[in-house]
């Protein structure tokens, strides 16, 4: 079996396994750290800034923002935003229950008021990770410096 496998053409044994093994490797994250280099070496940066950024619009929700301000402060779409009010309604309740307790445990400021813009925004992830835009950050200078 060649190329990528879709989540409907695999068995019900299959899909219980997988996702069974996923679930139980991830429920034996003891840290943070632990976490955080379980998930930099499963996830690419991309992948990390997109379910990060579900969570961030998750928070947000639960806040009381509206679609429109989340948005603006986020920048993202209204299908993502959309989707993630979704799950967080009619989903199995794990966005509510675990931003509720990260909320207890990290009552310091948020990372909007610690860092000036929202975690994984492109600004955030440019600031976070300058070597990553290297290349672009020389070519945009030569581009400047013609000019």
């Amino acid at each position: 079996m060649s190329g990528k496998v879709r989540y409907h053409e695999l068995t019900d044994e299959e899909k219980k396994k997988y996702l069974g093994e996923f679930y139980s490797v991830v429920a034996l994250i003891k840290s943070r750290d632990q976490a955080k280099r379980f998930f930099k070496d499963l996830l690419t940066l991309s992948e990390v800034v997109m379910i990060s950024r579900r969570i961030q619009i998750a928070k947000m929700l639960l806040e009381g923002y509206t679609q429109e301000e989340i948005r603006k402060k986020l920048k993202v779409g209204f299908t993502n935003i959309s989707q993630v009010e979704k799950w967080l309604n009619n989903g199995f309740g794990g966005y509510k229950e675990l931003i509720k307790e990260y909320k207890k445990k990290y009552r310091e400021k948020d990372e909007f008021e610690k860092y000036g813009h929202p975690p994984f925004s492109r600004e955030w992830v440019h600031n976070r990770y300058p070597a990553y835009y290297l290349l672009s950050n020389i070519i945009n200078g030569i581009k400047k410096d013609k000019k």
